[in-house]
Protein backbone atom coordinates (compact mmCIF):
# COMPACT_ATOMS: atom_id res chain seq x y z
CA UNK A 1 0.00 0.00 0.00
CA UNK A 2 1.37 3.75 -0.97
CA UNK A 3 0.56 6.63 1.54
CA UNK A 4 0.49 10.28 0.60
CA UNK A 5 3.29 10.39 1.82
CA UNK A 6 5.14 8.25 -1.01
CA UNK A 7 3.42 10.24 -3.80
CA UNK A 8 5.44 11.37 -6.71
CA UNK A 9 5.23 12.13 -10.65
CA UNK A 10 4.99 8.86 -12.48
CA UNK A 11 4.09 6.50 -9.39
CA UNK A 12 1.38 3.87 -10.47
CA UNK A 13 -1.96 3.39 -8.19
CA UNK A 14 -4.94 1.58 -8.51
CA UNK A 15 -8.60 3.39 -8.17
CA UNK A 16 -11.51 1.31 -7.92
CA UNK A 17 -9.96 -0.82 -9.56
CA UNK A 18 -8.42 0.95 -12.46
CA UNK A 19 -4.75 1.74 -12.09
CA UNK A 20 -3.71 5.35 -12.73
CA UNK A 21 -0.51 7.29 -13.01
CA UNK A 22 0.01 10.07 -10.97
CA UNK A 23 0.90 13.50 -13.74
CA UNK A 24 0.94 15.91 -10.67
CA UNK A 25 0.35 16.27 -7.11
CA UNK A 26 0.28 19.06 -4.90
CA UNK A 27 0.80 18.64 -0.46
CA UNK A 28 -1.59 21.20 1.03
CA UNK A 29 -1.32 22.33 4.23
CA UNK A 30 -4.66 24.89 5.15
CA UNK A 31 -4.05 26.75 8.34
CA UNK A 32 -7.42 25.29 9.22
CA UNK A 33 -8.28 21.46 9.23
CA UNK A 34 -6.18 18.83 8.16
CA UNK A 35 -3.73 18.41 5.26
CA UNK A 36 -4.53 17.36 2.23
CA UNK A 37 -2.84 16.06 -1.08
CA UNK A 38 -4.57 17.46 -4.57
CA UNK A 39 -3.63 15.59 -7.69
CA UNK A 40 -4.32 15.05 -11.15
CA UNK A 41 -4.53 11.16 -12.65
CA UNK A 42 -4.15 9.68 -15.70
CA UNK A 43 -6.09 6.48 -16.01
CA UNK A 44 -3.60 3.92 -17.57
CA UNK A 45 -6.42 1.92 -19.80
CA UNK A 46 -8.78 4.91 -21.43
CA UNK A 47 -6.04 7.92 -21.19
CA UNK A 48 -8.64 9.89 -19.52
CA UNK A 49 -7.03 12.34 -16.74
CA UNK A 50 -8.98 13.22 -13.33
CA UNK A 51 -8.13 15.51 -10.54
CA UNK A 52 -9.08 13.68 -6.83
CA UNK A 53 -7.76 15.16 -3.43
CA UNK A 54 -6.54 12.95 -0.85
CA UNK A 55 -6.49 12.93 2.90
CA UNK A 56 -3.02 13.40 4.41
CA UNK A 57 -1.76 9.53 5.72
CA UNK A 58 -4.87 8.01 3.32
CA UNK A 59 -3.61 4.53 1.62
CA UNK A 60 -4.03 3.42 -1.84
CA UNK A 61 -3.03 -0.01 -3.45
CA UNK A 62 -0.18 -0.44 -6.32
CA UNK A 63 -2.15 -1.72 -9.15
CA UNK A 64 -1.71 -5.02 -10.91
CA UNK A 65 0.66 -3.79 -13.33
CA UNK A 66 3.98 -4.97 -14.62
CA UNK A 67 6.85 -3.15 -16.91
CA UNK A 68 8.84 -5.06 -19.51
CA UNK A 69 11.63 -4.00 -21.64
CA UNK A 70 10.61 -4.75 -25.12
CA UNK A 71 12.94 -3.33 -27.98
CA UNK A 72 10.52 -1.79 -31.12
CA UNK A 73 11.53 -3.46 -34.48
CA UNK A 74 8.92 -2.45 -37.25
CA UNK A 75 5.91 -1.04 -38.40
CA UNK A 76 3.71 -2.90 -40.85
CA UNK A 77 0.41 -2.74 -41.57
CA UNK A 78 -0.38 -0.05 -39.03
CA UNK A 79 0.63 -2.28 -36.24
CA UNK A 80 4.10 -1.72 -34.27
CA UNK A 81 6.17 -5.01 -33.30
CA UNK A 82 7.40 -4.91 -29.83
CA UNK A 83 10.28 -7.94 -28.98
CA UNK A 84 10.79 -8.68 -25.14
CA UNK A 85 14.13 -8.47 -24.21
CA UNK A 86 14.50 -12.07 -21.94
CA UNK A 87 12.36 -14.42 -23.84
CA UNK A 88 12.22 -12.73 -27.25
CA UNK A 89 7.98 -13.31 -27.60
CA UNK A 90 6.70 -10.53 -29.85
CA UNK A 91 3.83 -8.45 -29.50
CA UNK A 92 1.98 -6.72 -32.17
CA UNK A 93 0.34 -3.40 -30.62
CA UNK A 94 -2.11 -0.84 -32.05
CA UNK A 95 -1.70 3.18 -32.54
CA UNK A 96 -4.08 3.29 -30.83
CA UNK A 97 -2.60 1.51 -27.63
CA UNK A 98 0.73 3.43 -28.54
CA UNK A 99 -0.78 7.00 -28.54
CA UNK A 100 1.23 10.09 -29.37
CA UNK A 101 4.07 7.61 -28.36
CA UNK A 102 4.64 6.35 -31.62
CA UNK A 103 5.63 9.80 -32.90
CA UNK A 104 8.61 9.45 -31.62
CA UNK A 105 9.62 5.55 -32.24
CA UNK A 106 12.80 4.50 -33.67
CA UNK A 107 13.75 1.22 -34.70
CA UNK A 108 16.15 -0.66 -31.81
CA UNK A 109 14.55 1.51 -29.37
CA UNK A 110 14.21 0.44 -25.76
CA UNK A 111 10.92 1.52 -24.27
CA UNK A 112 8.95 -0.14 -21.23
CA UNK A 113 5.68 -1.89 -21.89
CA UNK A 114 3.10 -1.81 -19.09
CA UNK A 115 0.69 -4.92 -18.93
CA UNK A 116 -2.43 -4.53 -16.71
CA UNK A 117 -3.94 -7.97 -16.71
CA UNK A 118 -2.53 -9.39 -19.00
CA UNK A 119 -3.41 -6.92 -21.54
CA UNK A 120 -1.03 -3.62 -23.01
CA UNK A 121 -1.94 -0.57 -21.38
CA UNK A 122 0.36 1.28 -23.03
CA UNK A 123 4.36 2.34 -23.53
CA UNK A 124 6.72 4.84 -21.44
CA UNK A 125 9.51 5.58 -23.81
CA UNK A 126 12.93 6.32 -22.85
CA UNK A 127 12.73 10.21 -21.33
CA UNK A 128 15.16 11.64 -24.10
CA UNK A 129 15.73 10.24 -27.91
CA UNK A 130 17.49 11.64 -30.51
CA UNK A 131 15.86 12.01 -34.20
CA UNK A 132 17.09 13.92 -37.25
CA UNK A 133 15.16 16.23 -38.78
CA UNK A 134 13.64 15.53 -42.75
CA UNK A 135 11.53 18.46 -42.67
CA UNK A 136 11.91 21.87 -42.14
CA UNK A 137 12.89 25.24 -43.41
CA UNK A 138 16.14 26.78 -44.02
CA UNK A 139 17.93 28.20 -41.93
CA UNK A 140 18.49 32.05 -42.64
CA UNK A 141 22.20 33.71 -41.85
CA UNK A 142 22.37 35.45 -38.85
CA UNK A 143 19.91 33.00 -36.88
CA UNK A 144 20.54 32.81 -33.36
CA UNK A 145 20.75 30.31 -30.90
CA UNK A 146 18.70 32.80 -28.41
CA UNK A 147 16.30 33.71 -31.43
CA UNK A 148 12.88 32.15 -32.16
CA UNK A 149 11.46 28.96 -33.15
CA UNK A 150 10.43 27.21 -36.24
CA UNK A 151 8.33 24.20 -36.93
CA UNK A 152 10.32 20.87 -37.72
CA UNK A 153 9.29 17.02 -38.79
CA UNK A 154 11.51 14.13 -36.98
CA UNK A 155 11.74 11.01 -38.70
CA UNK A 156 9.23 8.88 -37.35
CA UNK A 157 6.79 11.92 -38.21
CA UNK A 158 6.58 13.77 -34.89
CA UNK A 159 6.24 18.24 -35.16
CA UNK A 160 8.13 20.08 -32.69
CA UNK A 161 9.35 23.98 -32.30
CA UNK A 162 13.23 23.43 -33.03
CA UNK A 163 15.62 26.76 -33.42
CA UNK A 164 15.74 28.49 -36.43
CA UNK A 165 19.65 27.32 -36.79
CA UNK A 166 18.41 23.70 -36.82
CA UNK A 167 18.45 22.44 -40.25
CA UNK A 168 17.12 19.31 -42.26
CA UNK A 169 19.38 16.61 -41.87
CA UNK A 170 20.25 17.80 -38.03
CA UNK A 171 19.66 15.25 -35.33
CA UNK A 172 18.17 16.58 -32.40
CA UNK A 173 17.67 15.33 -28.44
CA UNK A 174 13.74 15.46 -28.13
CA UNK A 175 11.97 14.97 -24.33
CA UNK A 176 9.72 12.48 -24.99
CA UNK A 177 6.99 13.63 -21.68
CA UNK A 178 6.66 17.29 -23.31
CA UNK A 179 7.56 17.06 -26.37
CA UNK A 180 10.20 19.97 -26.77
CA UNK A 181 13.08 20.02 -28.20
CA UNK A 182 16.30 19.84 -25.79
CA UNK A 183 19.20 20.11 -27.61
CA UNK A 184 20.88 20.22 -30.89
CA UNK A 185 23.70 16.41 -31.15
CA UNK A 186 26.81 16.05 -32.95
CA UNK A 187 26.72 13.23 -34.99
CA UNK A 188 30.59 11.34 -34.28
CA UNK A 189 32.11 9.90 -37.46
CA UNK A 190 34.91 7.03 -37.10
Amino acid sequence: MYSTADFRTGLKIELDGKPFTIIEFLHVKPGKGGAFVRTKLKNLITGQVLEKTFRAGEKVAPPNVQEKEMQYLYQDKGEFCFMDTETYDQVFLTAEQLKENKLFLKENMTARVLIYNDRVVGVELPNFVDLKIVQTEPGVKGDTVTGGSKPATLEPGAVIQVPLFANIGDTVRVDTRSKEYIERVEQRTN
